[in-house]
């Protein structure tokens, strides 16, 4: 065997990892942003790969299909605050506060959000994410381990009402306000279900 024999990624393989992993970021970057503003069933493979520069095929190799390519690119992680490290009276304000950020600065969570209310497998997502994300943040604050669901699910409506008026539908209104006003709107009533007695 002469040199001529050896591949670029056996003789180079930094550099191929590098170009490999490039090559995943444009895909990934460029499917979040089409799940976002189209949604699911609009958005396709050819879109995706002619936003990140590349041929359909390389999407194909790296993520199989459409539905793969979904699940990669909205691998979400909440990165909740843990909850019993503050003042019971502070929870409604720290997690409304942490989901604004989380909106801002994360396209996944809006291309999920979009997926969610029209498509199955991103229904499937969003409630993964609240059984395995919203659930244990609600049990270390509420009073009643049985009513933990309902609490958890009341802010839920809260939080993707929020998100779906300001950052799907984009109401103007809602689009309007600082988010030190939405903290102080939305902290209280995610307050009141997390921790107030049962009514």
């Amino acid at each position: 065997m002469n040199g001529s024999d050896i591949s670029e990624t056996d003789s180079a393989p930094g550099p191929a990892r590098r170009r490999s992993d490039a090559t995943r970021t444009a895909i990934l970057d460029a499917a979040r942003e089409r799940f976002a503003a189209d949604g699911y069933e609009r958005t396709t493979i050819r879109a995706i790969a002619k936003d990140a520069g590349i041929d359909p095929s390389m999407v194909m190799r790296y993520y199989g299909n459409k539905e793969g390519l979904f699940a990669a690119a909205v691998a979400v992680d909440l990165r909740l605050p843990d909850l019993t490290a503050l003042p019971r009276e502070e929870v409604g304000h720290a997690l409304v506060t942490h989901f604004l950020a989380l909106w801002e600065e994360n396209e996944e969570l809006t291309a999920l959000l979009r997926v969610g209310a029209t498509h199955q497998a991103g229904a499937e997502r969003m409630r993964g994410i609240f059984r395995d994300q919203l659930l244990p943040v609600a049990v270390a604050v509420c009073p009643d381990p049985e009513q933990v669901p309902a609490r958890a699910a009341l802010c839920a409506t809260q939080l993707l009402g929020l998100a779906l008026t300001r950052y799907v539908l984009r109401l103007p209104p809602t689009v309007a306000l600082h988010r030190e006003e939405i903290t102080a709107w939305l902290a209280p009533t995610v307050q009141r279900y997390l921790t107030a007695p049962h009514p």
